[in-house]
């Protein structure tokens, strides 16, 4: 039997939580978990954010910014934070003198590695309670919605 589901996807016929509200508690739940993990290197998640754009190679600040989708200003304030901690350094750009390349430090290297480390045993630990065909569905469907 199939039952009818109002726009937000709650079922017509019972009081059940609505597929947005879930998925908004799951979100939460992550946001709330990520912040606890990140906590020991005093980093925010849009620092993590900036570090892994950067941990791919070097960055100008515009590609920077175009990546976090942050007005110039803003990713200038989120190098400034992380050059302050050691995990990036600004250097000319060797091929156009007017722009600077944001790189990673051999300390935002470390840190990088460890956020990544905590935060994936933090993401089992959230999602060990699923099966591997659970998990397979669930990562189909999320890439399915985000493109």
């Amino acid at each position: 039997m199939t039952r009818d589901r109002d726009p937000a996807g709650r079922s017509e016929d019972s009081g059940e939580e609505s597929l947005a509200e879930a998925f908004s508690a799951v979100a939460r739940q992550l946001r709330h978990t990520s912040q606890e993990v990140l906590a020991p290197w005093d980093i925010t998640p849009s620092h993590v954010r900036a570090l892994r754009v950067v941990g791919h190679g070097p960055q100008r600040m515009s590609e920077l910014s175009d990546h976090l989708r942050i007005a110039a200003r803003s990713v200038t304030e989120v190098v400034d934070a992380l050059e302050s901690r050691d995990l990036v350094r600004r250097r000319p750009d060797p091929g156009d003198r007017r722009a600077t390349l944001v790189e990673l430090t051999e300390h935002g290297v470390s840190v990088l590695e460890a956020v990544r480390a905590a935060r994936g045993m933090e993401a089992e630990r959230t999602f060990d309670r699923l099966t591997d065909t659970e998990r397979d569905q669930l990562a189909r469907i999320l890439r399915k919605l985000r493109d």
